[in-house]
């Protein structure tokens, strides 16, 4: 059953399991570059990224950066990222925020979240993720997994992935955001599903959990 801890003990405690489970969490998204990376996680929305890694390859080796992409057209780049779903908004956003890689940053990824945030198809999550993995700048993506799990741990509310985001950056100590993120994506995948959860067999859920878990 649960323990009962404050949520700095449950964190600190949590953070220790991940440790032992996940030491060095790879990056689940291919890329050579900060631009292939913006793409590939652009392309994540809503799709596994296994999927993306099959993807990617014929993409990028049309375009693996803006200018090349901009001398693809937007039903090119449709026709390639089809099954990835959503393909001709995605398709759309990569063809411009190519273009306006070019013409605002000199066909570099910007390193601030005003401005990726600027680019077409690109919310804060995204944003978020090229920040840790393209700048190693703190930042807490919270993706299905991890608004999932910070809801089970009684570490938010879970009311909305931007009240999570803000709940979790609140219990974890900032130096530890960008490799926990992956670590806790990793656990959820694993460990803890949405379908079919077995909280007393979960490594966190069955010391660590929500009492509602177990009713």
């Amino acid at each position: 059953m649960a323990t009962r801890l404050t949520k700095a003990e449950k964190a600190e405690q949590i953070m220790r399991i991940l440790d032992d489970l996940y030491p060095n969490p790879p990056i689940p998204l291919d890329h050579s570059s900060h631009y292939t990376l913006l793409v590939a996680v652009l392309l994540s929305a809503q799709c596994t990224d296994v999927r993306v890694n099959k993807v990617t390859p014929h993409l990028f080796a049309k375009a693996d950066t803006p200018e090349k992409m901009v001398t693809l057209s937007a039903d090119e780049i449709r026709a390639i990222i089809r099954p990835c779903g959503l393909s001709p908004r995605k398709s759309k956003a990569i063809y411009e925020l190519s273009h306006i890689l070019i013409e605002k940053h000199n066909g570099e990824v910007p390193n601030t979240f005003e401005d990726l945030e600027a680019l077409p198809g690109v919310g804060h999550k995204t944003a978020s993720v090229v920040m840790i993995q393209a700048f190693d700048i703190p930042a807490f993506p919270v993706d299905t997994h991890i608004h999932r799990l910070g809801y089970r741990w009684g570490l938010s509310t879970g009311k909305n992935v931007e009240k999570t985001e803000n709940d979790l950056k609140r219990v974890f100590p900032t130096e530890k955001w960008n490799k926990l993120h992956l670590q806790i994506i990793y656990f959820g995948r694993e460990y803890c599903p949405a379908r079919g959860h077995d909280p007393e067999a979960c490594p966190i859920c069955s010391m660590y959990g929500r009492k509602s878990l177990f009713s």
